[in-house]
């Protein structure tokens, strides 16, 4: 049984709907680029009257929000959460599905190593997020050369755009660490949900009080869109931040997997 391609077949469909979700919100939200800057002034007015707390929740700055780079890390703000969403319920539904589904015994009993197993459920998971965000990354440039009336460069697009992955890979493997810790995970939304949500809102504050120290907290603020837009690369100390826990998070999750004692279905 080739554990990588069943995993890719089982949630063929629902990477399907997370790209086109993911595509469709950028397209129709690049439509509106050209409405704010037809008359960028009036438009600097109108979200002049939102307070700075609100604004700096929404993530947005007048420093970059009237350039298609802006813009797109606007939409990406909330893209982010929904893509955690995914990457998290991949990460915690791809091991514990089996003892949820009582197929596990049915599964170690196989001529194969449960690190092989574990090897094999992460590849396909990191696999289907790749292509998840090539759909979206593809979809969003092509929407931004087709709306932007100004040139701009599409290594910074891509790098904006790339976030998403990197934030995705670290609520995946955060995911993996929990379904080896947690005994018996009966519902994978219900574990998925609320650390999302308690990240991004921890973030949001952060923003809101303009707390930096809240950016190694939150990996919804790992990656700045403004660094990142004026540097045309990621800052180095977050990319080392991510390797660290991922690097972690993954060797623990290999050790308490291979030595767990897995119930009998009964």
């Amino acid at each position: 049984m080739n554990i990588f391609f069943h995993e890719l077949k089982s949630y063929r469909k629902s990477t399907l709907i997370w790209a086109t979700s993911f595509s469709m919100l950028a397209f129709i939200f690049l439509l509106m680029f050209p409405a704010f800057t037809s008359d960028a002034e009036l438009s600097k007015q109108i979200l002049s009257n939102l307070p700075p707390a609100v604004r700096a929740a929404l993530g947005i700055s007048f420093q970059t929000f009237f350039s298609v780079y802006g813009f797109f890390a606007y939409v990406l703000t909330f893209a982010s959460v929904a893509g955690a969403v995914q990457a998290m319920n991949l990460g915690v539904g791809v091991l514990s599905k089996e003892e949820s589904g009582k197929t596990v015994d049915f599964l170690l009993t196989k001529p194969v190593s449960r690190a092989k197993v574990m090897t094999s459920k992460l590849a396909a998971t990191i696999c289907l997020l790749v292509f998840t965000n090539l759909v979206f990354s593809s979809v969003a440039l092509v929407s931004a050369k087709l709306i932007s009336t100004a040139a701009f460069s599409s290594k910074t697009f891509l790098l904006v755009s790339g976030t998403l992955l990197l934030v995705q890979i670290i609520f995946l493997v955060l995911g993996v660490l929990l379904s080896v810790i947690i005994p018996k995970i009966k519902s994978v939304i219900a574990v998925t949900l609320p650390i999302v949500f308690t990240f991004f809102i921890i973030g949001t504050l952060g923003s809101i009080i303009g707390n930096d120290s809240v950016k190694y907290i939150s990996p919804f603020k790992f990656y700045d869109f403004n660094y990142i837009i004026e540097h045309n690369a990621y800052e180095v100390k977050f990319l080392v931040l991510e390797a660290i826990f991922v690097i972690v998070s993954i060797i623990v999750s290999y050790s308490v997997y291979i030595k767990k004692d897995i119930r009998a279905v009964s």
